[in-house]
């Protein structure tokens, strides 16, 4: 048995694959451990969105603070009235993540190559949830 074949290197090689997904939940866990302790819902604590301070009008991310926070204190009803396509986005990260790692110790690489309609279509539904909440009938979109 030569040395690359070895139990102990063959940890090492996963915990080397690993690294990267690691430091990625690592990051993205410590930026929502922070949201979950400072609230956005205080004044003073965040800088206000350039968008709504400038024009008035909610970007697509307004909310997305409020949304984390809600979430880490496990309120779901409350996280999606404050942005509910950024909830969407912590559970599809979620789900890429388990793939992502799921792909890594078998082995296998993980390509992210979503078609362009899929693209599309979000970016669609994004600029569509962004011109509705600043209509005055989007009203229950504001976060």
């Amino acid at each position: 048995m030569n040395a690359a074949s070895s139990p102990t290197a063959s940890r090492r090689a996963r915990a080397a694959r690993l690294a990267v997904p690691a430091g990625i939940l690592a990051a993205v866990a410590g930026a929502f451990a922070y949201v979950g302790a400072v609230d956005p819902n205080e004044p003073g604590h965040y800088p206000a969105c350039p968008l709504l301070r400038l024009t008035g009008l909610y970007c697509p991310g307004c909310g997305g603070l409020r949304s984390a926070h809600a979430v880490v204190h496990g309120d779901l009803l409350t996280a999606l009235q404050a942005n509910a396509p950024a909830v969407l986005g912590y559970a599809a990260f979620a789900v890429l993540w388990t793939v992502w790692v799921v792909r890594t110790l078998r082995g296998r690489p993980f390509r992210l190559d979503p078609p362009p309609v899929l693209l599309w279509s979000v970016g669609a539904l994004l600029l569509l949830f962004t011109v509705v909440r600043n209509l005055p009938f989007g009203g229950w979109l504001h976060p």
